[in-house]
């Protein structure tokens, strides 16, 4: 059984920063074995991918809403993985949620339905 869960939501005002964390439990699995991608939704609208991160770390997508302020990264020795987020904006306001499946590739994808184990979501807020 692999557990995801999110922590370092919050509110912000515009133009500051969160650092979201991802962390995993782990059964019988091995995290640098999976693929974290992070995504966010907001009330009506689809979920959309924010960045996605390969097993080994070697290979990060970001949505190109994001590029430049948000950077994700992952910690093998503490089975987290992190979503730093700068510079933000009234619209990146949604609740945020990491995801993984298990890869035997180099790349990630940035579609939710290859994602298998989901976290539960953490709140994101900017405003003025």
């Amino acid at each position: 059984q692999l557990q995801l869960v999110e922590s370092g939501g919050g509110s912000v005002r515009i133009g500051g920063s969160l650092m979201l964390s991802c962390s995993a439990s782990l059964s019988g699995f091995t995290y640098d074995h999976y693929v974290i991608g992070w995504f966010r939704q907001v009330p009506g609208k689809d979920r959309e991918v924010v960045s996605c991160i390969s097993r080994s770390g070697d290979n990060i997508d970001y949505a190109d809403s994001v590029k430049g302020r948000f950077t994700t990264s992952r910690d093998h020795a503490k089975n987290t993985a992190y979503l730093q987020m700068n510079n933000l904006k009234p619209e990146d306001t949604a609740v945020y949620y990491c995801a993984a499946y298990y890869s035997g590739g180099v790349y990630c994808s940035s579609f939710a339905v290859h994602y298998d184990y989901w976290g539960q979501g953490t709140q994101v807020t900017v405003s003025s």
